[in-house]
């Protein structure tokens, strides 16, 4: 899937549904709270890549690389469902990804 049919994609989508099993696995794992994942939805730039390798017919994934209001930043892997954002995991940006996330 490509970039510009990802963010066209997200453009539509605003609302975010919460499992809260995940939601205290980002915050138990990585100190994450939902919050700061949806924040970096609106706050550029917003890298977006498609999931290929974890994607299955029923359900495409997406992985993300964006910063919260605080400028924390994050890389965040997410589904859409239902004109939904449901995110999956929440983790700080690894050196590389930040080396990437900073370069472009």
């Amino acid at each position: 899937m490509k970039a510009d049919r990802i963010l066209e994609i997200l453009e539509k989508v605003r609302v975010f549904e919460w499992d809260k099993g995940n939601s205290q696995k980002n915050w138990i794992k990585h100190q994450v709270k939902d919050e700061e994942c949806e924040e970096i939805f609106f706050n550029k730039p917003l890298f977006v890549n498609f999931d290929e390798k974890h994607s299955t017919k029923e359900e495409k994934r997406f992985q993300a690389l964006g910063k919260t209001n605080k400028e924390r930043k994050l890389f965040v892997v997410f589904t859409i469902r239902k004109n939904k954002i449901r995110v999956i995991s929440a983790r700080d940006q690894s050196k590389e990804e930040r080396r990437q996330y900073e370069k472009t």
